[in-house]
């Protein structure tokens, strides 16, 4: 009887807790899915076009290195707290639960913004085979998978995301590989032209633009990069997430490096920085050059497995931020109910519901509504960052504090607190850049005010809350 009582009140515990059924393959491949995507795939030939070939190898470099320090940081606190939500829980707990509240709201508005954006971006790719076809068809019918991948259950979706990275990272492979036998000669290129070698990067100088571009450009690379802090959002639908964790971490970072890297050196190697800003996707401009047959067709498959690839991973973050809002009782309870699968359907169609949305707003309203989502989506990154690097800092402190030892961290940052300090500088110093580049200011005007509005709107819901609670009548002896 007492095994049944104690069977039971587990069972009531887990009630309304995600299931832990994702692997080590699933989360590196959920993180990888997430940043290999649009940002690699269109943004590089602006970034090339505006710092030129060397500034932008640098300006990726730099990126790299702000993924590295918030990773780092990401990591201790999800090994030793692993949630899912992750960094805005560690924001409420460690930097005030109105910064947790705002960071929550900042990266759900990423993600379900870009929903739509990627659900339109499909269409087009459809539209390349089938013009005939309107895009909202084949927006409609996007929903639907990605939908469908995300409410069966974890495991399905995780399965999902994990092929569908597969493909871009075999892609990227054959693209690194292939692109270095044309720089160096060993592929000809299709105009019999002389193998480029290294000139595009060093003719136009080392930065022909001079420094400040590097500064202006921090926030689209490091957009491109974002993604990786997937692994701390998937922590708490984690096998063993003290293992796994710290090994997904490594191997992801290591695999982005490379992949990035890579891509960026060839890209401008084979690329002049004159032509870069005009193309739409510098990628089929590599393979056009080089000559290799049926280039369009195989690169726009890859592009529409990327785009589904980054919606998958897209809904599901902003679902599991808005079940952790509703389990922090910051949103209604019926955003953390699951079903028998453990899947938070009603988080995930909340979400859906605002892809969908952006979606329409980029037809009805493409100069006002979405450009501003846009803006916010990119600025939020950063600040998502920022609120890492600060929480772990702020984490590690009290940890000293409390006079524990080190060696009870079972993932530890190294090089505290430079690691936290620089990782926050650098983010805030892309933010910065926003101010100079005229085209991205309006993700300041946009992103500041969205964050005033959410630590508004949470001090006035706590202080409605108060004032609606039954006062407490005190009986005297």
């Amino acid at each position: 009887m007492q095994d049944s009582t104690t069977s039971h009140a587990a069972q009531q515990q887990e009630e309304g807790r995600l299931k832990r059924t994702m692997k080590t393959r699933h989360l590196i491949m959920l993180s990888l899915g997430g940043v290999i995507g649009t940002g690699l795939f269109f943004n590089t030939g602006y970034i090339i076009s505006t710092t030129g070939a060397l500034g932008t190898l640098l300006a990726y470099l730099i990126g790299a290195l702000v993924v590295w320090l918030v990773m780092q940081c990401l990591g201790e606190l999800s090994v030793a707290m692993p949630e899912t939500g992750a960094f805005h829980v560690y924001s409420a707990r460690y930097l005030g639960p109105a910064t947790g509240y705002t960071v929550a709201w900042l990266y759900w508005l990423t993600w379900t913004v870009a929903l739509g954006s990627s659900f339109t971006a499909a269409g087009f790719c459809m539209q390349y085979w089938f013009p005939q076809v309107p895009v909202w068809v084949w927006c409609l019918v996007f929903c639907v998978l990605i939908f469908g991948l995300n409410v069966v259950s974890t495991r399905f979706f995780a399965e999902g995301e994990f092929w569908f990275s597969i493909i871009k990272v075999i892609t990227i492979v054959a693209f690194i590989v292939l692109g270095a036998a044309a720089i160096f000669g060993f592929l000809p290129m299709k105009d019999g032209s002389p193998a480029p070698l290294l000139h595009n990067i060093t003719g136009n100088g080392w930065f022909p633009h001079g420094g400040l571009p590097i500064l202006m450009t921090m926030v689209a690379v490091n957009f491109a990069f974002s993604g990786t802090e997937l692994i701390g959002i998937a922590a708490g639908e984690t096998e063993n997430p003290q293992k796994v964790i710290p090994v997904a971490i490594r191997t992801t970072i290591a695999r982005l490096i490379i992949f990035f890297i890579g891509t960026v050196f060839v890209l401008a190697a084979l690329i002049p920085a004159d032509q870069a800003g005009v193309v739409k996707s510098p990628f089929v401009l590599v393979f056009e050059k080089v000559g290799i047959p049926g280039a369009a067709d195989i690169f726009n498959f890859v592009i529409l497995t990327a785009i589904l690839s980054a919606a998958n991973s897209g809904l599901y973050a902003s679902g599991r931020m808005l079940w952790s809002l509703s389990r922090e009782r910051t949103l209604p309870a019926c955003f953390s109910r699951l079903t028998h699968r453990g899947v938070p359907l009603t988080a995930l169609s909340v979400s859906m519901l605002g892809g969908v949305l952006a979606l329409f707003s980029s037809v009805v309203a493409p100069d006002t509504v979405y450009v501003a989502l846009s803006a916010i989506s990119g600025f939020a990154v950063v600040a998502v960052w920022l609120s890492i690097c600060a929480a772990h800092y702020v984490f590690r402190r009290q940890h000293i504090a409390a006079g524990r030892a080190l060696n009870e961290l079972h993932y530890r940052a190294p090089w505290f607190p430079v690691t936290p300090i620089l990782g926050f500088v650098l983010c805030l110093l892309a933010c910065v850049g926003l101010a100079f580049d005229p085209e991205q200011r309006i993700a300041l005007w946009c992103g500041l005010p969205f964050v005033a509005l959410c630590y508004g709107v949470y001090y006035l819901t706590q202080y409605l809350a108060k004032r609606n609670q039954p006062e407490v009548e005190h009986v005297s002896d």
